[in-house]
Order: structure tokens, then sequence, then C-alpha cells
């Protein structure tokens, strides 16, 4: 790829974050949304979840396929081909009559959101080369990340009392077509100089163990562990798990390398995504429920109840991105860990969601603690990679995002079934949301407690010696001598 001039760049940066924008906006704005869906379609506790995780699975299912697809037959339009089934869903969405064909449009939605996050990264990384100014870049593309999954609530809560539930899926159509157009514009083609090879037994492994162990954990409360259908699903799951693993240790080219995770801070920054968003996940599930269904908020009074959640996101993440680029992942780690933790202690220890300020105490240190998350995931995990692999472990870290967070809906709302018996009453809320929140503050402490073992030096000799290795893989491949 020819060297761009700064003026480009910053463009080719802000179409990216277009784009980021309305995949991860879509991720929470449903949320707020979720009692209007309830009362319009009769629908259980599992129908709402399945609204949300089916979005969150079939993204990161397809994350790391759409990455080295756009590696192979060009970045620009497997881009443009993902804005254009994101719209596409999107329209599908406001017009669903059931909530059956809001989910199946859902899917298309994420068909085409699993091909923007990953092939932008990518595109990225490779627009921008000097290492201070891709911290930078990346910094601004994980203070979006957190900027537009906090601003969900808010957002989806003015469009469900202004216009309807239906208007979430609208804000998505002019902004993907403009996105479209200024990537013709702007954003010039690109391939890997070797792209991987298409793995497609890996892919369907992958999807199977996802579907089937997010069915199983959402299905079970309503049905026990020792039905049939949720007995098959949790023995599929485990069955696919193990068939994932084995064929990525045999095959050339598997879907996943899992040489990848001999680096610790890649390791590191792996399970700290998924318990990251898993702590988001379960969050807002919780709260949006509890504060329209219990408290009797309004989805907008809902959405500017979280309004402090979604300020101190959007303060926290582009300085946690400044704070990478200076000092390096760990510190914005310990912060995102401890103030997360705290904000789940409030919860499950205090009792923080009765009382309105140690209910907004607890939003302000989780939407700092979320917001300062995201840049330093993403530094990490791409950092330490050699530039050919740059797009596949930024595709592994977005994935882990969407698994975090599909699996936090999933468990929270589980543990949260188990508890109700089918009523919203205050005080039943209170008490089956209360092993939900110590969930929630145990993803925390590991946060805090992996962020701070995973960026050390002894950490980056690993991540190192990764990277070594790929290269030497790549220079044998090639050809190339040794420098």
């Amino acid at each position: 790829m020819p060297e761009l001039s700064p003026g480009r760049r910053v463009a080719v940066l802000a179409i990216c974050c277009m784009s980021l924008l309305i995949v991860s906006l879509d991720n929470t704005i449903l949320n707020v949304a979720l009692p209007t869906l309830q009362d319009d379609f009769d629908s259980s506790l599992s129908g709402l979840q399945w609204t949300i995780d089916a979005y969150l699975i079939t993204l990161a299912s397809l994350l790391i396929l759409s990455g080295s697809t756009g590696d192979r037959i060009g970045r620009r339009r497997v881009f443009q081909t993902g804005l254009t089934l994101f719209v596409t869903g999107s329209v599908l969405c406001s017009l669903a009559p059931s909530l059956d064909l809001l989910v199946a449009a859902r899917v298309v939605q994420a068909v085409g959101g699993s091909m923007l996050n990953p092939v932008a990264m990518s595109i990225i990384t490779n627009v921008f080369t000097e290492p201070r100014e891709r911290a930078r870049a990346i910094g601004v593309w994980g203070g979006v990340v957190g900027i537009s999954m906090a601003m969900g609530p808010l957002v989806g809560g003015l469009l469900v009392e202004s216009v309807g539930w239906r208007a979430i899926f609208w804000l998505n159509v002019p902004i993907g077509v403009a996105a479209f157009a200024l990537t013709a514009l702007f954003v010039p083609e690109s391939r890997a100089p070797r792209p991987r090879r298409p793995d497609p037994l890996g892919q369907a492994l992958l999807i199977v163990f996802l579907g089937s162990l997010t069915y199983a954990i959402i299905e079970v409360p309503g049905h026990g562990f020792g039905h049939p259908t949720v007995y098959g699903a949790a023995l599929i799951a485990a069955a696919s798990l193990t068939g994932f693993v084995r064929h990525a240790v045999r095959a050339p080219e598997p879907l996943i390398d899992l040489r990848f995770f001999r680096s610790v801070p890649f390791a590191g920054a792996t399970v700290i995504a998924v318990s990251s968003f898993a702590a988001l996940g379960g969050f807002m599930f919780l709260n949006t429920l509890y504060l329209q269904n219990v408290r009797g908020l309004s989805a907008l009074e809902a959405g500017l109840y979280l309004l402090p959640m979604a300020a101190m996101t959007a303060v926290s993440a582009p300085l946690s991105g400044r704070l990478v680029g200076r000092r390096g992942p760990r510190l914005p780690l310990q912060i995102a860990g401890a103030a997360m933790l705290g904000s789940g202690l409030l919860f499950a220890a205090f009792d923080g969601e009765t009382r309105d300020v140690t209910l907004f105490a607890a939003y302000v240190l989780f939407g700092i603690g979320f917001g300062a998350v995201n840049s330093p995931v993403t530094n990490t995990a791409v950092s330490g990679m050699p530039r050919a692999q740059a797009g596949v472990a930024a595709a592994v870290a977005s994935t882990s995002r969407q698994v975090g967070q599909a699996l936090g809906v999933a468990v929270i709302g589980a543990v949260l079934a188990a508890g109700m018996s089918g009523t919203f009453a205050a005080s039943a809320f209170e008490s089956a949301a209360r092993p939900a929140y110590w969930i929630l503050a145990g993803c925390a402490a590991a946060v805090l407690v992996l962020g701070t073992a995973t960026t050390g030096r002894r950490a980056a000799r690993s991540a190192a010696r990764t990277a070594g290795l790929f290269d030497a893989e790549e220079r044998h491949v090639t050809g190339a001598s040794a420098p």
C-alpha cells in the first residue's frame, strides 16, 4: 500500500470509526427497548436474550473469517460488502412483524457487521505504520468502541420514547450509506502479501460451539439441565470445542492459530476482553430491565439514568488511549479493573441499586472502567504481532469482545431467570440479581489481576518470541533472508 498523506490517513481512520460506531452501538442500543419488545411480542426473558445474543454470536463466529477474506480478496471490497449487508439487515429489523423475524434480521445485520470491524482494523494497521502513530489511531478506535456502546442506552431511550423501537435501526441507514460512499473515495484497496487459506471446518466448529453453548445457558432456567435439548446442546458444545482445538493443532493454517496464545500479553488481552465485555453485557441487561420493569421508568428515563455511565466512558476512553501511547497498557488496565470491581461490589455487597446515590456512583465507576479497557486490549493484542498477522490478531480480540458480551447476557440472564420465577417485583429482582452482580465483580477482578500479570517485562519477552516465530515462518515460506 502506498504511503498516504496525513489528511487522507485521518479520513481513513474516520471512515473506519463510522463503521465501528454503528456495529458497536447495536451491541447495546437495543437493551432499553427490551421491555417494549416484551410487551409488543409477548416475549419471555429467553426471547429477549436471543434478540441480543443472536447478533453477538453471529458477529463473534464470523469475525475471523471476514478478516482473512478481506486479506485475500481485498479489504475495501469486503468492507463495502459488509456495509451493504449491515444496512440491509437494519432495514429488515425495522420492519420485523414478530420476534422470530427480528432475531433473523439481527443475524443478517451481524453477518455484515462481521465484515466491518476486523477489516477496518487491518486497514488502520496498514495505513498507520509508525508505532506511536498507530498506537494513537488504535486509541481513537478503542475510544469509539467505548463511547458508542455507552451511548446505546441514551440514544435508544430517546428513539424508543419519541418514535418507537423500530427507529433504533433506522439510525444505521444514513451512517452506513455515507460510510460506503466515503470508502470509495478515500480508502485504498489492499490485500495481504500472503493471505491465509480458508478453514471451513474450523469455522463450522466455532459456529456450532458458540451457538450450542449459548443455547444451553439461555434455556437451562426454563427447561432444567436434564432436559434433552439443553443436555444435548451442552454435549454438542463440548464436542465441538474439543474438535476445534484438535483441528487447530493439526491444520497448517487454522482459523485461530493457537500459537498466538504463547504470547502472554495476547492471551491476557483475550481473557480480559471476554471478562470486561461479559461484565458489560450482564450489566446492561440487568440495569435496563431493573430501571424499567422494577422502578417503572420509561425508556428515555432509563437512558438518562444510565447517562453517568455513558459520560464517564466518553471521558475515560480517549484518556486511556493517550495513556496507552505514553505509559503502555498496564496502568489503564489496572484502572479499568479496579473501577469496574468497585461498581460490582457496590451492587453485590451494598445493595447499590436501592439508593440513587450508590446507583449513580456504581454507574460512574463502571463507565470509567469500561472506557479505560478497550484501548489497552486492542493495542496489546495487535502490537506484539508481525504486521502480516495484525488483522488476524485484531479479529481474535474483536471475537473475544463479542463472545464475552454474548456470554454475559446468557449467563446473567440465566441467573436472573432462575431466581425470578416470572415476577418483576422489586424484592424478587434484587434477590435474584445479587449472585449475578457477584459474577460481574468476579469478571472485573479478572481484568485487574490479568491486567497486572500479563503486561510486565517477562510477558513482553514472550510476545517477542511469538512474533519471532511467525517472522521466521514467513521468511521460510517467502524465501526471504533474515535481517
